[in-house]
């Protein structure tokens, strides 16, 4: 029986339940409502990267410490794998977003009390790794399979248009001018206290969180049975890691999830090295370079629609060797020396990857939902993908601080991506010769 109070939510929200879109092509507004949630909360991310890179310019800290921001960001995502799923899983998903938005206000605010961002932006990391596999699972939840693909396309699509947007007001508000003007700014009577450009950026990132949070609340609830949490961790972690076996052991799920994993790795390292390079080739400061970032997310929503308008599900595998793409454009970048040329090295980049990661995104959830359910998958799916994030910036701030060359560290990460996908590649073919890939693609597990 549901309660008054879930009655009346249902109620505002037009009784969105998944069969209300399983025979229409287009989405409803509890989608869209879900896309803005995403959307103002990956924005607040990416504008708080900007500013905690900012931070740790002014105080001075080892060049290292900027790829480390991502390092502890995402460490939640793997300390906590085994038990985020479970968590998602445990309650209608719009409350868990609304949580995790919460952390995510609550490390933002360590910052702006001067607690180390290396530390803040960690807490801000445990927020993220709660709220991954709620925003994911809800499309499992909400939406049939053959609208997976274009909805990680929106999905993408957005946080692409979130992180061009965040990084670019990251960069807008630490520009002297603009931050003179808005630290100029001041409510008539009231002291705001905020008198320093870091404060003023931890401010409007604040907002931003709290936008996402009250947004949250009006995600509709899908129906879904709720798993009880089980109190036992260790029970938790025995199932986790059982999802993990089970989720690589699948023909289909094992080459998603191995093009993801890399991909995400990949994705996080290239902001930096984009960053580093820009400074070294171009002679840009932190504000212009994070535009270059910018620009590889155009690509990728570019890339994202590309994708979710010509590629459906059963034809996911096929943009495989477009990852070896991403790997070789990178290294384009060795005979880059003016920004229109990186530009459109960027934008190829970016294309290529948003073209092949929605389809690889959209598989890996189909696959997850049928052996495990939403929130489990997307658990599986972070761990394998944050450790990759782990490893892969972990690894650049050792080269870094053993002052390895920008140059020779683009050409190791191109060659590096490049390869192990063309060993992706070859492992799908294997695969293909033993299985059928439309009969990997029903409702039963492999």
């Amino acid at each position: 029986m549901k309660t008054s109070h879930q009655c009346r939510r249902q109620k505002s929200l037009s009784c969105y339940k998944p069969s209300s879109i399983s025979n229409r092509n287009a989405m409803t507004k509890g989608f869209y409502i879900i896309m803005a949630a995403q959307f103002f909360s990956a924005l607040a991310d990416n504008a708080l990267l900007i500013a905690a890179i900012a931070i740790l310019v002014d105080m001075k800290a080892p060049p290292e410490y900027a790829p480390l921001l991502k390092t502890f960001f995402t460490f939640s995502y793997v300390a906590l794998a085994a038990f985020v799923g479970a968590f998602a899983d445990s309650m209608p998903k719009w409350r868990v977003m609304f949580i995790s938005n919460s952390v995510k206000i609550f490390g933002c605010a360590l910052m702006f009390f001067d607690v180390h961002p290396l530390i803040a932006y960690a807490v801000v990391g445990l927020g993220a790794a709660a709220y991954s596999p709620a925003k994911y699972g809800i499309l499992t939840e909400y939406l049939p399979p053959r609208l997976l693909v274009v909805a990680n396309g929106w999905v993408e699509g957005l946080t692409v248009g979130a992180i061009i947007l965040g990084t670019v007001l990251g960069g807008a508000l630490i520009k002297p001018d603009i931050a003179a003007q808005l630290l100029s700014f001041d409510f008539p009577v009231i002291d705001t206290g905020i008198d320093t450009v870091a404060e003023m950026n931890l401010l409007v990132v604040g907002g931003l969180y709290l936008v996402a949070a009250i947004i949250n609340l009006y995600v509709p609830d899908t129906g879904v049975d709720h798993k009880p949490l089980k109190s036992n961790p260790i029970y938790l972690v025995f199932e986790f890691t059982h999802c993990v076996k089970l989720l690589w052991r699948d023909r289909l799920g094992q080459i998603s999830l191995a093009v993801t994993t890399l991909f995400w790795g990949a994705g996080a390292t290239l902001q930096f090295i984009v960053l580093d390079w820009a400074r070294a080739a171009l002679g840009y400061d932190l504000s212009k370079a994070s535009l270059l970032i910018g620009i590889v997310a155009v690509g990728v929503a570019a890339g994202a629609v590309l994708a979710a308008k010509f590629i459906t599900l059963r034809k996911s595998v096929r943009v495989i060797p477009l990852g070896i793409v991403m790997g070789i454009g990178v290294i384009f970048l060795m005979g880059v020396s003016q920004m229109w040329q990186a530009s459109i090295v960027m934008l190829v980049v970016g294309l290529a990857s948003g073209f092949f990661v929605v389809p690889m995104n959209a598989l890996l959830q189909h696959r997850g939902h049928i052996l495990m359910g939403a929130g489990h998958s997307i658990a599986v799916q972070n761990f394998n993908e944050n450790l990759s994030i782990l490893i892969m910036t972990t690894v650049y701030s050792l080269l870094v601080a053993a002052q390895i060359s920008i140059y020779g560290i683009i050409v190791m990460f191109g060659m590096f991506v490049a390869g192990t996908m063309c060993l992706i590649n070859r492992w799908h073919h294997a695969n293909q010769r033993e299985h059928d890939n439309v009969a990997l693609l029903d409702d039963s597990p492999h």
